[in-house]
């Protein structure tokens, strides 16, 4: 099983969402992605559950001497969520990550800035949130995510992915009211190797996934 590119892979999420909208499992929905591979798959689902769409920056903390590998991530005015076990393994405390932390902060507010131009974050209190991204690996960025919305108190906190790790799946059932994942293959290394298209998304790519999606202001 590979898709083709993100947005066929966002439109077979969103047929599996428009079920459960049909059962009356996703009352007034807004959509939220989280860019940048996600928006080109959340552009489609907004569409079919004829939703507003907005996004949700994440920003993964890297390790002081190895920025790849992620020991932490943090969501927009969330508290950075850390993995003990892996600062422990490297001798390193939450202190130590003061420096990326607040280069990640700045970088997660510049985001923000450049996609919402200006617009408001929605209001999501009491209402279905549908958390899309192009795929799960270990769900440390999905997490802090979800634990970010979970303090603005959805109704109903959903995340959709097309494909997904089954450990980082199971993992996220704990933090979401309810995961929909297409497809969660045995041998799962990365996301991108689900896709035969999977080119790296600019801020741009987002802005046009967003503009899509924005009401028409009326002349």
């Amino acid at each position: 099983m590979r898709f083709r590119d993100r947005r066929q892979a966002g439109r077979e999420l969103a047929a599996r969402l428009r079920e459960r909208q049909d059962e009356g499992a996703l009352p007034d929905p807004v959509v939220l992605a989280l860019p940048r591979g996600g928006a080109a798959v959340a552009v489609e689902v907004a569409g079919a559950l004829d939703a507003p769409l907005d996004v949700l920056v994440v920003r993964k903390i890297g390790a002081p001497f190895h920025e790849e590998f992620g020991v932490g991530a943090m969501a927009g005015d969330g508290v950075p969520l850390f993995d003990e076990d892996a600062l422990r393994r490297l001798g390193i405390d939450e202190a130590d990550l003061a420096p990326v932390v607040e280069r990640e902060r700045t970088e997660l507010r510049r985001r923000e800035q450049r996609y919402r131009q200006g617009r408001p974050a929605p209001g999501l209190r009491g209402r279905t949130v549908v958390v899309v991204d192009d795929g799960l690996a270990t769900g440390s960025t999905a997490r802090a995510a979800l634990r970010a919305l979970r303090a603005q108190d959805p109704g109903h906190l959903v995340l959709a992915v097309p494909v997904g790790a089954a450990e980082g799946v199971a993992l996220m059932r704990s933090e979401a009211d309810e995961v929909v994942c297409l497809h969660e293959p045995a041998a799962f290394m990365a996301v991108g190797q689900w896709y035969e298209e999977f080119d790296q998304l600019t801020d741009d790519d987002v802005l046009d996934a967003l503009h899509q999606r924005q009401p028409r202001q009326p002349r």
